[in-house]
Formats: C-alpha cells, sequence, structure tokens
C-alpha cells in the first residue's frame, strides 16, 4: 500500500496563511496537488479555533481529504504531569472530523503509569500521536524512552517523525532512523540546512540527498507530511511537485 502524501498548512507560512484568511484558503490548493490530506495547525488559528473548524471541517470534506490535527501543546506540561487540556484538544479534533492528533512529547514525565496515561487519553476521538520536537524532550534517547514506556497504549498510534527536528539538536536523523523506525507511523519531511547563524527549514533536493536515505530506513506505508516552506508565484504548482516528488519516493 502506498504512502498518503499530507501537507501541513504551515509549509505556506504563517503571514502567508493568515494574509489568505486562514488555513481554509489552501485546502483546494492542497485537493487539486494531489495530496491525500491536511494537516491542520492549531498555531495558525487568528480567532477562535471552535469559531474556525466547523467551515475547515467541510472545505476538507468536500474536497475529500484526510485531516490531520497539531497541537502545539506537549503530551507532558513543564511541571512534568498530563497536560490538563488534552479534553479541550480531544473536542476540537473531533469536530475537525481529524482520523489523527499529534502532540510534542513535552517534559519529563516522571512517574506516570502507563495505566494512568491510558486513562486520560481515553477521552480522545483519535488516535495520538508524539512527535520529536527541538527540545531536550525530542532526543533519539528521550523519545525512545517514550515509545518503550507508553508506545503499546491502545491509544498512542505511534511516533510523528520530523526528520529535520534531529539536526537542531546535533543528532543524526539516520541513526533517529534506525533506532526509532519500528515506532514511526507518520513522518514530517524536512531538512535543516545552516545559515549564516542558525538552521532553517528547507525543502529536499529534487534529486539526490539523504532525505532519500531517511525515507527508506523508515516504513513506506505511514503517511508522509510535508512540513518544509513551499513558496513560489505558483503554489499550486510548486504543491504538486513536492507531492509527486514524496509519493514516487
Amino acid at each position: 500500500m502506498a504512502a498518503d502524501i499530507i501537507v501541513v498548512t504551515g509549509a505556506y507560512g504563517r503571514k502567508q496563511v493568515a494574509d489568505a484568511g486562514g488555513q481554509q484558503a489552501f485546502i483546494p490548493v492542497i485537493a487539486k496537488a494531489g495530496a491525500d490530506g491536511v494537516e491542520i495547525r492549531r498555531e495558525l488559528f487568528t480567532d477562535s479555533p471552535r469559531r474556525q473548524l466547523p467551515a475547515l471541517a467541510t472545505a476538507i470534506r468536500n474536497h475529500s481529504l484526510t485531516a490531520f490535527y497539531s497541537v502545539p501543546d506537549p503530551l507532558f506540561s513543564a511541571n512534568g504531569v498530563i497536560n490538563p487540556q488534552l479534553p479541550h484538544f480531544f473536542e476540537e479534533a473531533e469536530q475537525l472530523g481529524a482520523t489523527l492528533i499529534k502532540f510534542s512529547r513535552g517534559c519529563a514525565c516522571g512517574e506516570i503509569s502507563a495505566e494512568k496515561l491510558a486513562e486520560h487519553l481515553a477521552a480522545s476521538p483519535v488516535p495520538v500521536t508524539l512527535e520529536n520536537d527541538q527540545t531536550p524532550g525530542g532526543t533519539i534517547t528521550a523519545m525512545e524512552q517514550l515509545m518503550a514506556r507508553y508506545g503499546q497504549l491502545p491509544q498512542i498510534a505511534g511516533m510523528t517523525f520530523d526528520t529535520g527536528n534531529w539536526c537542531w539538536l546535533g543528532e543524526s536523523p539516520l541513526e533517529a532512523c534506525q533506532r526509532l523506525s519500528r515506532y514511526v507511523s507518520y513522518i514530517h519531511l524536512k531538512v535543516a540546512t545552516r545559515g549564516q547563524s542558525s538552521l532553517h527549514a528547507t525543502p529536499p533536493a529534487l534529486s539526490g540527498g539523504d532525505w532519500q536515505h531517511w525515507l527508506a530506513a523508515l516504513p513506506d506505508t505511514v503517511p508522509r507530511g510535508i512540513e518544509f516552506p513551499l513558496v513560489g508565484d505558483d503554489l499550486l504548482a510548486v504543491t504538486r511537485q513536492y507531492v509527486s516528488l514524496l509519493r514516487d519516493h
């Protein structure tokens, strides 16, 4: 079975999304580009998500796309407890008609048992996936420990593997693939390129590049998300180009 291709609305840039009137404006572009789904980013709402989700859900459904919901909050809060806002986020995911909800790991989970976490996740209407971010909680070892401890919970779909975030932590994306592949249920593809003073996300090379080795080392049937910048005068053509690239690899 071929992997679904998901376009992350954040790939178009926060300002561009705001200038276009919100994430809904990009749904037709994503559908016409041949993608299978869209990842809606909670941080890109300029108003209360509850006011925008119904229309967004209708647009996604009318364009026959799958919806993923990305929440910028971590699963575990700063004091090491389970995020108390989870029920609120779960309700939003249901309103969106999402088939997956994504969180980062967050801070140390302390002595939280798998049973206690399962109780908190039971209210989720969709599977939960956990992403490696650019904080100490997103290292290879931290994610390995997290998935070993909680990955067997039926509410957890697995790990969202962001290929670029390892570079912000000085870690090898290929090593991460080798150690974490068995947990991966969703891939965020981006390349990290160093500028004059810092790293920034860039698109993969159209031919060659380390990203092809990363994908080869990861499950080939899980959804692949475009999270690198999509820019240009013709966003439909640019989006279609990269949707085809990821589908072919």
